[in-house]
This record gives C-alpha cells, structure tokens and sequence, in this order.
C-alpha cells in the first residue's frame, strides 16, 4: 500500500556531519558489500514496526542513498528527510529489533541495500565506516533530543532507559588495552558530566549506577559495562546529558586518542558502541509518539 506525502510538508534539517563523514567512503563501503534497489515516488521503503523476528529479514537492511529524497516518520509525523549519500535505516540492522520509523520515498530513489550478515563482515574490513556511523547515528540523537526538548516532551514521569552493556570479556579487553590508565572510584552524587560541556572522556563503568539526565529529567541509568559520554568524544560536540554518580562509583576514562585507536583495533568494542547508540536513538524515538 502506499504511504501519502503531503508535497506542502516543510523541509527538515539534516542530522549533523562532522569531518568524520566522508559521502565517498560511504559509498564505496556500500557499493563493495550491498546491492543497488530502485524505489518509486510513494513508495515505502520500510514501515514502522517491521522486521525484528529474524536478523536475516527485510527489516534488518540498512541503506545508502544514491538518489532522490527519504520522508522519515513515526506514525502520521514526518520527523526527519534523508538526502544523497546519506545512510539511514541502520538501527535495525544494528539492533535486530523492529523498525522504530517508516521511510518513504518522495521522489524516485535510487538505494543500495545492505542485510545484517554483509554489514558484519564489512565492519571487520572497514572500522573507519564504523566511525562515520556512529556520527550519522549521534547526529540524528542530538537533532532528536533537540526536538524533543523543544516540544516538551521529556517528563520525569517517563520510564527511563536501560543503557546496553559490554560482555564481560570485552570489558576485560579493555582494562587489558587501558592498563596505563586504571579505572578511578568516585563518590555517590558527583557530577561527571554537564549538557552543553566540552566532552574530553567516555566513560565504562566498572561498578555502581550513573543517571543521565536531560533537561532535568532522567533517560537513563548507566550500570556495570554500560558507557556513556561517548556522543561528545565521536563528534566533538558539546555534552548533551548530565552524567551524576547515583552511587559510589568506578569508572574507567577513555579519551578521544584511546578512542579512536580500541575503534581501529577492537571492532567488537565498535560494534558494542553502535549498538548501545542505536538502542539509545529507539529509545529517544519512541518519544515521538
């Protein structure tokens, strides 16, 4: 069936690029792992709650645009467009769960399509793709936050979010990498980040729970092998959240260059990354409705 585009909607920003994004690199990730699609005007190309059941289904793809333009929705409100070259529908993919949004072309698209199975092993070849994707990723956080914080609609009286965790052997991996750099306590009620601050650390924690706040409401509570303040390290932006110890605490720091390096050399430690991202943007979408 097709979806119907209002051809008055307005248009909508763009999620945030850094320098970290290159449209050509993205298109040769895709063009060497994915396969090309065309989809006429109307058209959807996937719907809100699809996929999920199987890690191999439709709704696992991930896309880049090569031509023409994508009306993100959820339900009956456009919330965000995809333009040429950008990536979009990798939540799924990432995350094996239902789409949380529907994609609909407004003009006659040209795609490649890329299943979960190609997306892994392409990871393994390419770990600078996995930086441009979290950007992309981060952006649409940031651009969705905003909206939401706009509207009014974080409330205290919101479920919050349970922040994914790291395996135990990846998070053995990495105190391993780090062991110039130990893990530092820290007591109940610090603030170990501010929104709108400089972020020059992630963080893993070790042991306790840190709440994450917005606006003054709680979106999520970050417990062993959950990280956090990694949004700022990846693109350099200012702190969206506010990070406070809600018990005592031990926390190992990552800065931008250790970063960089566990992504280049761990793609699990990518991979964990990008999913607990992608988890973090289901949760923040699921607002909208």
């Amino acid at each position: 069936m097709d979806l119907k585009i209002e051809q008055d909607e307005p248009r909508f920003n763009r999620p945030a690029q850094s320098t970290l994004y290159q449209p050509a690199v993205a298109l040769s990730f895709f063009k060497t792992f994915g396969t090309p699609e065309d989809v006429a005007a109307g058209k959807p190309i996937f719907v809100e709650n699809e996929g999920g059941a199987n890690i191999y289904s439709q709704g696992s793809k991930m896309y880049l645009l090569v031509d023409g333009e994508v009306a993100i929705s959820v339900g009956k409100q456009v919330i965000g467009a995809v333009g040429k070259g950008e990536v979009f529908g990798e939540i799924a993919s990432i995350s094996h769960l239902p789409r949380t949004a529907t994609a609909t072309a407004k003009s006659a698209c040209k795609l490649i399509s890329m299943d979960e199975p190609r997306f892994m092993t392409a990871m393994e070849k390419s770990p600078e793709f996995a930086l441009m994707l979290m950007n992309i990723i981060i952006g649409r956080l940031r651009e969705t936050i905003a909206n939401l914080t706009s509207a009014g609609r974080l409330s205290d009286k919101d479920r919050w979010n349970r922040a994914t965790i790291f395996e135990r052997k990846l998070l053995a991996d990495l105190e391993k990498a780090m062991e110039d750099t130990p893990p530092a306590d820290h007591p109940a009620g610090k603030v170990m980040m501010k929104e709108g601050d400089k972020g020059l650390f992630m963080y893993v924690v070790r042991e306790g729970v840190i709440a994450v706040t917005i606006d003054g409401k709680t979106v999520e509570k970050v417990g062993p092998g959950g990280v956090f303040g990694e949004m700022a390290l990846v693109n350099q932006g200012a702190r969206a959240a506010t990070a406070t110890a809600e018990t005592d605490c031990s926390l190992l720091a990552i800065n931008r260059a250790d970063f960089m390096k566990l992504v280049k050399s761990k793609s699990a430690f990518a991979l964990s990354l990008l999913k607990a991202l992608s988890e973090r943007l289901r949760y923040m979408t699921s607002k909208y409705k």
